[in-house]
C-alpha cells in the first residue's frame, strides 16, 4: 500500500484538516525533491531511525539528489563509541541547535557539496523532516539571522521559505511532515510516538494521560529519576505523586491528572528528562 503524507497543524486532531491537505502534500513533496539540489534531512539524536522519513528518501536517491543527514539534538545523548557505531548512515553530521555544536562544520559541508556541482545558478538546499525536529533554528543558525520562524507548537512552518545562506546557496525550510499512515487522533501508539518526537505538542494532545502511559512502557525508570519519584513503572501513580509534588490539584484535594501529565510531556519534549 502507497503511503501518503499529511501535514501536522496545530489543530492536528481535526481530521478535516488533513483532508484539505491531502492533494497539496504529494505535489510539495516532490516539488521540494526536484527542485533542491542538496536536501539536509533533520533527525532526532535520540531516535535515530525512528525520524527518517524512508519513503522521502528514495525519492531523493530515485532522483539522484545528494543527502546530508543532520542528527540534531546532540545534546541529548551521550555520544560514545556505542552510540557512533549504531548509526547506519553516510554523509551525516551530528549538531545540536541549543548548544551550537556542529553549525559550522554543517555550513562548510554544504558549501563543499555546492561546490562540486559546479552550477552556473545558485545552489538550492532542501531542509525536511519530522515536525518539531529543529529545522527552522538550524536555518537560522546556519544563516545566522532570524529569518525562519520559529515556534514551540509542532508544525509552526506552514509553507516553503527560501533564505540565502550564502551568494550561491538558498536554503529551503519546508513543513514537517507525518506518514498518514502513522497518523490517528485515537490511535495510542500512534499518538504516544509522534508526542515522543515532539511531532505533537503537549498542550494539542486530546489525551495527555495515555501518553505518558505509553512513555512509561518504555522510559519509566528515566521518568521517574528526573522527578525522584517511585512509580514502579506505573504512569497512573506517577502522575498522582507528581501532581501533588507539584500541587496541581483541582477541587476537593485532586490531583489535576490532564495538567501533570501534560508537564510530563513538556519535560520530555523539551529535552529535560534524558534517556
Amino acid at each position: 500500500m502507497r503511503v501518503r503524507y499529511s501535514f501536522s497543524s496545530r489543530r492536528t486532531g481535526h481530521i478535516k484538516n488533513i483532508r484539505k491537505q491531502k492533494k497539496k502534500i504529494p505535489v510539495l513533496i516532490n516539488e521540494i525533491v526536484e527542485t533542491s539540489d542538496i536536501l539536509l534531512e533533520i533527525l532526532d539524536a535520540r531516535f535515530i531511525e525512528e525520524t527518517r522519513n524512508k519513503e522521502v528518501e528514495e525519492k531523493i536517491k530515485n532522483n539522484g539528489k545528494k543527502i546530508i543527514y543532520v542528527i540534531n539534538k546532540a545534546d541529548l545523548v551521550d555520544l560514545n563509541s556505542k552510540v557512533l557505531e549504531a548509526v547506519k548512515l553516510e554523509n551525516y553530521i551530528f549538531v545540536s541547535c541549543k548548544k551550537g555544536i556542529g553549525i559550522h562544520e554543517l555550513r562548510e559541508k554544504i558549501k563543499r557539496e555546492a561546490d562540486k556541482m559546479e552550477l552556473d545558478r545558485r545552489i538550492q538546499v532542501g531542509v525536511i523532516g519530522y515536525p518539531n525536529t529543529g529545522k527552522s533554528s538550524l536555518i537560522n543558525l546556519l544563516s545566522k539571522r532570524s529569518a525562519a520562524g520559529t515556534g514551540s507548537e509542532a508544525g509552526f512552518t506552514k509553507g516553503i521559505q527560501k533564505i540565502r545562506l550564502s551568494e550561491n546557496i538558498v536554503l529551503l525550510d519546508t513543513p514537517g511532515l507525518i506518514p498518514e499512515s502513522e497518523y490517528s487522533p485515537i490511535k495510542a501508539e500512534f499518538i504516544a510516538r509522534q508526542a515522543k518526537f515532539g511531532a505533537r505538542t503537549s498542550n494539542t494532545i486530546r489525551d495527555p494521560e495515555m501518553v505518558v502511559a505509553e512513555l512509561m512502557k518504555e522510559y519509566s525508570r528515566q521518568i521517574e529519576g528526573f522527578y525522584g519519584i517511585h512509580a514502579n513503572g506505573n504512569s497512573e501513580i506517577l502522575i498522582e505523586l507528581l501532581g501533588r509534588k507539584k500541587s496541581f490539584l483541582k477541587k476537593g484535594e485532586k490531583v489535576d491528572e490532564d495538567k501533570t501529565s501534560r508537564l510530563i510531556i513538556k519535560d520530555w519534549q523539551e529535552g529535560r528528562i534524558r534517556i
